[in-house]
């Protein structure tokens, strides 16, 4: 279980049960789980490199809050901005199709539900 916020429930548990009872709701959340998907992985890559929001946004030659919108999760990045960020890491970006059934978002409940 999530800890309370302090109006009594955590925004995971309070994003889990409107996603329960809002089928449009959670019609969104599927849509947004590939960026979703994608922003962890440049936040784990950016703090497992010590790096702040501005920090990266210097080696990227972007803005803070370009760094901070892509992180959230809401927003799609283009391939060229996730090029830079792996080439502001020395990597590379791989694109990797899979065929069979289409990938959904983890079932929404409040141990899963994203935070953004």
């Amino acid at each position: 279980m999530s800890t309370p916020g302090p109006v009594g429930s955590s925004v995971a548990d309070a994003i889990a049960q409107r996603a329960q009872n809002d089928s449009e709701y959670r019609a969104e959340l599927e849509c947004l789980w590939p960026y979703e998907h994608i922003a962890r992985q440049v936040i784990r890559l950016r703090m497992d490199h010590g790096l702040s929001q501005q920090a990266l946004a210097d080696r990227v030659g972007s803005t803070k809050s370009a760094i901070s919108r892509l992180e959230s999760g809401h927003h799609a990045p283009t391939v060229a901005t996730l090029q830079k960020i792996a080439r502001a890491f020395g990597g590379r970006l791989v694109v990797n199709f899979e065929t069979g059934t289409p990938p959904t978002r983890p079932s929404v409940n409040a141990d899963t539900a994203a935070v953004a």
